[in-house]
């Protein structure tokens, strides 16, 4: 991290001035939002705040006001919310431009109910205050085309060219060196801002990659994430690429977003037991399924989320977990004193971070608070199960609504503010699919790829 560096009278001190700071932060969407300052201006709210008008928390994606359920205090006349920075989290963007990461308070100093870095923060001290701390990876999923932004616009994101080749499958290194050319790119910016990657991959579907970050605590990680995101879209834009985070920006394969976590007790992995999964997992796992249709909400939160959710083509359709079996919900990494782990495989590449591990975390606190015992692990695959054998994920956007808006658990833990409003943008997002020209019937509707191509 560095310093806000600003030279006296005008003159550098060595290093080149600052002369911009970017302020950051995701909306509920998950889009990454903010505004550029002058040092000066930065300097004079570091600690009072940035006025934002409540409209980031009430656009949706196509910028209409979202509407049909009740405001909160703190929505619908344009009131202002407070930005707080983060100074942990400043940077050195580019040469003479800063940036920082915060969230959003209200003016009596309260924060915002559906800030999701707030959200997060909120589930971190939850679990501190049973002796748990949390660390978690993320696993992100994008895919890159060979058209400029520009180009992208013009086709309606229809018909683009996947970068590296039309050959699917995964790992492949028999790539051009345009799709290296640009990952490498990728690579040099996190490492010159301080974000920590592990590994990056071709995956699945032609054009698509993984990259890994490194695991952290929750609040890193999540800032590593949006961060990377950001990153990925400014590099292709700087080659005159197109990346796009949609849960299924094509008729092919989906993109996921799996989040791993671990919980430690006195610097001790809890997960770890030598026989399986310790007491800790076991309960953890039951507070996630117990909770996994409503976080289905959260986790899959577009239309086109839930045209993911195809028996064997990869994303899990059912409530279910297993040690090792990666067709589930929730894979069970038993085994390994520091390695021992839980993989949640629900959320897709479109969910907002912070909101999804806010969610994942709430179950397994709520599996530890009630000791809740999960059923057998599934031992075989999970996908084509025989109806009625075990419960499928809501595989529509209404129907994962209604899962969240009925769970006691989450919305004591999350808070019924939360709860319903989220709840109710998304059931105005399904009107929005229906009224304004989304087609059910499409394996992806241009509706979808004019609305979720560039933002989530």
């Amino acid at each position: 991290m560095s310093e806000l560096t600003m030279p006296a009278n005008g003159v550098d001190r060595g290093e080149e001035a600052v002369r911009a700071v970017r302020l950051e932060a995701t909306n509920h969407e998950g889009s990454f939002l903010g505004k550029t300052l002058t040092p000066k201006k930065f300097a004079s709210g570091m600690d009072s705040g940035f006025a934002f008008a409540d409209l980031l928390f009430g656009l949706d994606l196509g910028n209409a006001p979202v509407l049909g359920f009740a405001f909160p205090d703190w929505r619908g006349h344009l009131n202002d919310v407070y930005f707080r920075p983060d100074m942990s989290t400043l940077v050195e963007w580019e040469p003479g431009r800063q940036a920082v990461i915060g969230d959003y308070w209200l003016k009596d100093g309260r924060p915002v109910p559906i800030c999701p870095r707030n959200l997060t923060k909120k589930m971190t001290s939850r679990l501190a205050s049973l002796g748990f701390t949390a660390t978690v990876a993320v696993e992100i999923e994008a895919t890159v085309f060979e058209e400029t932004v520009h180009e992208a616009r013009a086709r309606g994101y229809r018909d683009l060219t996947p970068l590296g080749g039309s050959a699917g499958t995964a790992y492949h290194l028999a790539k051009s060196k345009d799709w290296t050319g640009y990952m490498n790119a990728v690579a040099d910016r996190l490492s010159a801002v301080g974000i920590e990657w592990e590994a990056w991959s071709d995956e699945d579907a032609a054009g698509q990659i993984e990259i890994n970050l490194a695991p952290g605590d929750p609040l890193t990680v999540c800032d590593a994430w949006a961060r990377t995101r950001q990153i990925m879209r400014e590099v292709a834009f700087d080659l005159g690429r197109t990346v796009t985070f949609m849960a299924k920006p094509t008729a092919g394969y989906g993109q996921a977003s799996h989040i791993n976590l671990s919980l430690q007790r006195d610097g001790v992995n809890a997960f770890y037991a030598e026989e399986g999964p310790s007491e800790t997992m076991r309960h953890a796992v039951g507070g996630l399924l117990a909770t996994i249709e409503g976080n289905t909400s959260i986790a899959l939160p577009q239309i086109t989320s839930y045209r993911r959710l195809v028996d064997l083509s990869g994303p899990p359709v059912t409530a279910s977990w297993g040690i090792s079996n990666k067709t589930t919900a929730i894979r069970a990494v038993c085994g390994h004193p520091s390695y021992s782990r839980l993989e949640y495989r629900v959320p897709g590449a479109d969910a907002n971070l912070y909101l999804a591990l806010a969610g994942v975390l709430a179950g397994a606190i709520a599996g530890l608070e009630r000791e809740i015992e999960p059923p057998e692990p599934v031992a075989e695959m999970a996908w084509c199960m025989p109806p009625g054998e075990i419960t499928r994920l809501p595989d529509t956007i209404t129907k994962a609504a209604a899962a969240l808006e009925a769970d006691p658990i989450l919305r004591d833990l999350l808070g019924s503010e939360f709860v319903d409003y989220w709840t109710g943008s998304r059931r105005w997002e399904w009107m929005q699919f229906h009224t304004a020209g989304g087609d059910p019937s499409a394996e992806l509707s241009a509706w979808e790829s004019a609305r979720y191509f560039e933002l989530p």
